[in-house]
C-alpha cells in the first residue's frame, strides 16, 4: 500500500519549531497547548527534536540540544 503524507501535519510541526526558534529556543508548554495539537508536540518529542524541562514552576518545551 502507498503511504500518504499529511502535509498539513508537517507544516504545523515546522511552524512549532520555527516558533520555538523565534522565542529563544524554549517556551512554556501551557502556551502551546491551544495553538498546537498534542499529537504535533508528541511527534516532535518522539523524534527527539524537542524536549520538555521541568522548572519546578511549570514545564518548558525547548529545542533539543542535539537537533
Amino acid at each position: 500500500m502507498h503511504k500518504t503524507v499529511d502535509h498539513s501535519f508537517d507544516s504545523r510541526a515546522n511552524h512549532l519549531l520555527r516558533s520555538l526558534q523565534l522565542c529563544g529556543g524554549c517556551v512554556p508548554l501551557h502556551r502551546l497547548q491551544f495553538q498546537f495539537s498534542d499529537s504535533v508536540i508528541q511527534t516532535l518529542l518522539d523524534k527527539e527534536m524537542v524536549q520538555v524541562q521541568n522548572t519546578g514552576y511549570g514545564f518548558l518545551l525547548e529545542i533539543a540540544e542535539d537537533f
